[in-house]
């Protein structure tokens, strides 16, 4: 998918509550559901669907409500951890898939745990992508208020010139050289241009304040995890959580892989994250 036209091209509809939900259903064979954070969209995995698709996988990966080519209602508590969760529930049954191998990175971890108190048992795997885990590793590169002020720091995006220096600011701080193409940069500025910022707003004006404690749903997890971590991140730190999250999750040591990568391993190194998920699932 060399462009972002193309891959909305490809995105299927699935409509729920609240709004409806884009997504990439291609291949077929074991499923791996990839989900990507904030303030991004299922383009972050561009790189790794092909190769997981010749892989012999079905891949399937969402925009969540609020970002990428899926809808971004009025609303705040639409935007909570425990709603998102239950709509990747509600799209998994939608596709009629009751198990898979789940692949999350960033805020993506706040719904994964929120899914994991009700849905454990659907989760065959866990892969671990530089996520939300617990407070001692997160350092968001904002935090902001629920007011007024916030929502005109979020609409600040939606304008062509500064939503290119916001990018160009993060994706410095996120990736170790920032070699993104004008059509790389062009499937991540469109949905703020559009205005797809509430996900956004209530992580930041939140989330980022009050960071919800998963560490009774994570340590009563039973589910085989590897972590596939940058360890030069800026935001979300390895080293200050690891000891809890080996011990609570039970990784074994050979499915702990540090890369030398900022925050968008995504972007940085596709290649070698696809070949350990397939490593790992084998």
């Amino acid at each position: 998918m060399s462009s972002y036209s193309e891959y909305r091209a490809k995105q299927n509809q699935f409509v729920t509550i609240a709004g409806s939900i884009s997504f990439i259903d291609e291949g077929q064979g074991p499923v791996l559901l990839l989900l990507h954070g904030i303030p991004t969209s299922g383009w972050l995995y561009r790189k790794m669907i092909p190769l997981l698709v010749s892989a012999g996988y079905r891949v399937i990966v969402p925009d969540m409500l609020g970002f990428g080519s899926s809808s971004s209602p009025k609303g705040y508590e639409l935007y909570s951890e425990d709603k998102q969760a239950d709509r990747i529930i509600a799209l998994m049954d939608y596709l009629k898939i009751d198990k898979w191998t789940h692949v999350f990175h960033d805020a993506a971890g706040l719904w994964t745990w929120e899914l994991c108190k009700q849905h454990a048992n659907r989760i065959e795997n866990l892969v671990i992508l530089n996520t939300v885990i617990y407070a001692a590793g997160f350092k968001p590169p904002m935090r902001f208020g629920n007011n007024v002020f916030t929502k005109i720091i979020m609409k600040l995006y939606s304008y062509k010139l500064l939503n290119r220096i916001l990018l160009k600011q993060l994706f410095n701080g996120g990736l170790i050289e920032n070699k993104l193409s004008e059509e790389d940069l062009n499937g991540y500025k469109t949905p703020l241009l559009e205005g797809k910022v509430k996900g956004m707003y209530y992580f930041f004006s939140r989330t980022c304040h009050n960071l919800p404690d998963y560490k009774k749903v994570i340590s009563e997890l039973n589910i085989p995890t590897m972590v596939i971590w940058g360890k030069e991140d800026p935001f979300l730190h390895w080293k200050p959580q690891s000891k809890a999250v080996i011990k609570e999750l039970k990784i074994a040591p050979e499915n702990i892989h540090l890369l030398d990568a900022k925050h968008f391993i995504q972007e940085e190194q596709p290649d070698r994250i696809c070949e350990l998920i397939q490593n790992f699932i084998k």
